[in-house]
């Protein structure tokens, strides 16, 4: 079984930044494409980024191009989320999650993600 423990929200302001980290457990995570999504109230579960299972490739929803940057050490099997930029509407419970098959790279759908953290809540103030 892998458990995914996410780290690193909070409150910031329009602009300001914020570095989210996934830290999992088990011993084939170098092995999984990675991935965030968030939850913001009243809306649907929405990805945000995925990197491959080796790193060399980054995904990312078009309203964080730019802004938010995905990567991973495979050695501490941790995935990290640099946000950058934010704004009010980047508000929301941020998940990672892990790819259910091994060797993937661009995974963005919710069901194709086996295991998640329990999220952490990311504030943007105005």
């Amino acid at each position: 079984q892998v458990q995914l423990v996410e780290s690193g929200g909070g409150l910031v302001q329009t602009g300001g930044s914020l570095s989210l980290s996934c830290a999992a457990s088990g011993s084939t995570f170098s092995k999984h494409a990675m991935g965030w999504f968030r939850q913001a109230p009243g809306k649907e579960r929405e990805w945000v980024a995925t990197i491959s299972w080796t790193g060399s490739s980054t995904y990312y929803t078009n309203s964080v191009k730019g802004r938010f940057t995905i990567s991973r050490d495979n050695a501490k099997n941790t995935v990290y989320l640099q946000m950058n930029s934010l704004k009010p509407e980047d508000t929301a419970v941020y998940y990672c999650a892990q790819d259910r098959q091994i060797y993937g790279a661009k995974v963005t759908t919710s069901t194709a993600f086996a295991y998640w953290g329990q999220g952490t809540q990311v504030t943007v103030s105005s």
